[in-house]
């Protein structure tokens, strides 16, 4: 069964939630310990994120600095098979244009095939950090939509060059990435809903949120997608605040607005604990609301949060 037979089968609201590969050298304790906390909410599935490689400066002999490439946080593909394996999990590995060729992306593919896995959660990718703007790497995809298109010709049996696949596997189901108050990069709203109509009609099955932390404007964004066509699950991701720092940060980086009412409680805190509590309570009400209005799943980010999110699952599920 695929993720999005899975979420429309689903009685009621599924959980789910998104993790990173531990860091080069860490090993899995970390991670496996975080599903075991939070298995008790029975996780329909689990998202692992992937990421490019990027340039360290290291000092060597007489002071100078040597530029080299690596990538901090190897092992998508094998971390989703351990999990899978070990706690009959579905897992959803993210599959990237950002860092990766286009015989790169087909490797993932096959290796993905080989291990059983067959959900993708298919997305452009962050830039590199030494970029201005989003750069594929040699023939890479510039886009979400040209990476789905890879993947759905590999669906029909042809590599990407165009040659025949000999034995076809098991073909790819897949979600997409949307943004209710816009990806950074589109212009206007309406720009950025079209985009997420033509993934739909390449043969997206769900989209998943970037966090928010305002329901109107997720409620608002199913409408409209719904007034274009777009008849997918849309998927709601979520993501406590838990530090000081976050009230920030968490606007920047993810170019997500914090409402009012949140901000106002939330710069009368003076410490972390303060910040989580707060954190914790307005994901609660937020997911109440969200799962009373028929949010066919919710989708937790994980990072830095894993305690606030089984604190609010036990309230909620």
């Amino acid at each position: 069964m695929n993720i999005s037979d899975i979420i429309n089968n689903k009685q009621g609201t599924a959980f789910s939630f998104e993790l990173l590969p531990p860091l080069k050298g860490t090993g899995t304790e970390k991670l496996f310990r975080t599903i075991e906390e939070l298995n008790e909410f029975n996780p329909r599935y689990i998202n692992i994120t992937t990421h490019r490689s990027e340039y360290v400066y290291n000092e060597v002999e007489g002071g100078l600095l040597q530029r080299q490439r690596i990538r901090r946080r190897p092992g998508t593909i094998a971390i989703a098979a351990a999990i899978q394996n070990k706690y009959n999990i579905p897992v959803v590995p993210h599959i990237v244009c950002s860092g990766n060729t286009r015989e790169d992306l087909e490797y993932m593919l096959l290796d993905l095939q080989f291990l059983d896995i067959s959900d993708l959660l298919v997305l452009r990718g962050d830039k590199a950090k030494e970029d201005n703007s989003f750069r594929p790497t040699g023939d890479g995809p510039k886009h979400a939509t040209e990476l789905i298109e890879q993947i759905n010709h590999f669906n029909e049996g042809l590599f990407y060059d165009g040659t025949a696949i000999k034995v076809p596997g098991k073909k790819f189901h897949y979600g997409v990435a949307c943004y209710p108050e816009k990806h950074e990069e589109a212009p206007n709203l309406e720009s950025d809903m079209a985009v997420l109509k033509k993934k739909v009609e390449m043969g997206a099955e769900y989209a998943v949120t970037q966090l928010f932390y305002d329901n109107k404007k997720y409620f608002e964004f199913v409408e409209s997608a719904k007034a274009m066509g777009i008849n997918i699950p849309i998927i709601p991701g979520i993501k406590p605040l838990a530090k000081l720092s976050q009230l920030t940060v968490v606007p920047k980086t993810f170019h997500c607005d914090l409402p009012e009412a949140l901000y106002r409680e939330a710069i009368k805190c003076k410490t972390d604990e303060e910040v989580k509590q707060v954190g914790i309570e307005w994901a609660v009400d937020q997911c109440k609301e969200l799962m009373k209005q028929g949010a066919p799943s919710l989708h937790f980010y994980t990072v830095s949060a894993v305690d606030s999110i089984k604190l609010i699952a036990k309230q909620i599920y």
